[in-house]
């Protein structure tokens, strides 16, 4: 059964609303933190220690979490660093809405009732709101480069009775100079979508960086409709499964956690495949701007995983997820339907009517060697198990990464870490172009894509309160994007980094420092060998130096 009018989605979200409002009698609001946010790096640390335990292999995180996390390392003071301390002192500030019984106000460019500077402060006992600006300027500098980016703009969050929330931020982002990269493509950055047509050698690029939820939830769980990335797995420089590389995407979550030891989430979203439907484009009756109304392909990705906590530290993830095209199918609105299977029946087991499936395994043990973090993930795009280990027939079209990482090394604060990614031909490529494993052209994986590998070194060390040093090394390398008649026919399949191979080496120097809450300066010095993809990346240069200063992000 297909269906054609998304608002019935809605109507499917507000009745499991209220399902769950007359089953549950417990209070608490969820508002998702911005994944990039300082306070992720702490609590993770805290974690490698064995002093809390977070579930930070799906993000974002909710700031309830955050708040109960912090509340829980406040009870503990006794196990943390002096430095330690004041930062938690200071998260404390910004997460403040789950302390206790607040007074009714409102105020406006004041400290709110924690001492946190706000643009705007509503405290009801039915309604909470914050509100913020968002202010940054950064200055890029290199052989042939010399960029001005400012952004502005709105934040806002809040609360609505016991279990609805809310959140929007919205940022306009504009690039001036010489040697902007219009494409963004391999980098680790973002992807945009730009507001006109510009030339690869524009003086001016303007973006716009759009998020945005609604939130019910209850004492365990909480269903969201939203406009925003999510993540899956871990990675220092980019994630396999699924990362911020893609600009952002409306989607529908459920987060349900009935045990301590286990977690179910499930989400629905709607991609942008960029690939125009012929067929559905039509005549407009003038020729402004061109004659034809323009129609896009439609996409969709659904994915849900089974998230095991069997000891203290150790996290266990099992999923898998669906890219499908053309219309909405009901059958990946059900949360626990298996999906492959139901592709191959609705399909009727054709390859050219089904769609583009994935599995994905993820571990994470913290603690159990001390002050110590071993991950892994593992996404299978397409394997034959029966055929696995023979070079003749096997199709292990997968990816996967191993890291670890040790705190406290020498001196206390100082962060040690190593990872590993390979990606093998082929991966999140598939014979449908609407089914590719990307939102806006870019990937939903990890940035390097295909046939591809990548060595990570990082020091990481805060030498005072709220003041992050590091240092990364990065070693790519990178063979052909393999053509599809390879992929399908190819036997033996092409070789890991066929096709000749070019290779990248980065450094990357960074210091950060949070004044006060969400008023940030950084700067950082990235020096490069080596360009894989020059189309890809025709303004990378050898050497480029940030320096910035934010407010709100």
């Amino acid at each position: 059964m297909l269906i054609k009018n998304n608002c019935k989605l809605l109507i499917l979200c507000v009745c499991t609303g209220l399902f769950q409002l007359l089953s549950s009698a417990s209070q608490a609001q969820v508002v998702w933190e911005d994944p990039k946010n300082s306070i992720h790096q702490f609590l993770s640390r805290q974690a490698q220690k064995g002093n809390i335990e977070i579930t930070d292999f799906i993000l974002p995180l909710s700031r309830k979490e955050i708040a109960r996390d912090l509340t829980i390392l406040n009870d503990s003071l006794h196990r943390l660093s002096v430095t330690e301390q004041k930062e938690l002192q200071f998260y404390l500030k910004e997460y403040a809405e789950f302390n206790g019984q607040l007074v009714d106000s409102t105020t406006f460019l004041k400290k709110d009732q924690s001492g946190r500077l706000r643009f705007l402060a509503v405290d009801n006992p039915d309604f909470l709101v914050r509100g913020d600006p968002i202010i940054g300027l950064e200055t890029i500098q290199g052989k042939d480069k010399s960029i001005l980016k400012n952004r502005a703009g709105i934040r806002f969050w809040g609360h609505v009775g016991k279990r609805f929330s809310f959140q929007a931020s919205f940022s306009d982002i504009t690039e001036s100079g010489s040697g902007i990269d219009t494409i963004r493509q391999f980098s680790n950055e973002t992807g945009i979508v730009r507001t006109a047509n510009v030339k690869a050698n524009a003086k001016t690029l303007n973006y716009t960086d759009l998020r945005g939820s609604v939130a019910y939830n209850w004492g365990n769980g909480a269903v969201t409709l939203g406009n925003d990335q999510l993540l899956l797995g871990y990675g220092e420089n980019g994630r396999i499964i699924l990362s911020d590389k893609s600009p952002a995407y409306p989607f529908i979550r459920l987060d349900y956690q009935p045990l301590k030891w286990f977690r179910f989430h499930y989400a629905h979203s709607w991609l942008q495949s960029a690939i125009i439907d012929s067929a559905a484009t039509y005549p407009k009756g003038n020729t402004i701007y061109g004659d034809q109304r323009e129609i896009y392909i439609p996409k969709f990705m659904a994915t849900h995983s089974f998230n095991f906590f069997p000891v203290k530290g150790l996290a266990l993830s099992i999923g898998e997820s669906m890219i499908y095209s053309d219309e909405l199918d009901v059958g990946y609105l059900i949360p626990v339907m298996f999906f492959k299977a139901y592709d191959q029946y609705a399909s009727r087991y054709k390859i050219n009517s089904g769609s583009n499936g994935q599995f994905f395994l993820q571990a994470s043990s913290r603690n159990h060697i001390p002050r110590t973090h071993l991950y892994g993930s593992l996404f299978i795009d397409e394997i034959r198990l029966s055929e696995v280990f023979n070079k003749a027939k096997s199709r292990n079209q997968v990816g996967f990464n191993l890291g670890a990482s040790v705190t406290d090394v020498f001196v206390p604060y100082l962060t040690l870490g190593l990872e590993y990614t390979r990606l093998n031909p082929f991966v999140y490529q598939n014979l449908i172009p609407a089914q590719n494993y990307t939102n806006q052209t870019y990937t939903l994986g990890d940035w390097i894509g295909q046939n591809a590998d990548r060595l990570t070194a990082w020091i990481r060390y805060n030498p005072a309160p709220r003041l992050s040093t590091g240092i990364q090394l990065n070693y790519t390398r990178k063979g052909k994007d393999g053509s599809l008649e390879d992929q399908y026919y190819a036997e033996p399949q092409p070789a890991f980094l066929d096709g000749g191979v070019t290779t990248q080496k980065q450094m990357l120097v960074e210091v950060k420092y949070e004044i006060i809450n969400q008023l940030r300066v950084a700067g950082s010095y990235l020096k490069q060998a080596g360009i894989i993809r020059p189309a890809l990346q025709p303004k990378a240069v050898a050497n480029e130096f940030r320096i910035g200063v934010s407010y709100g992000f």
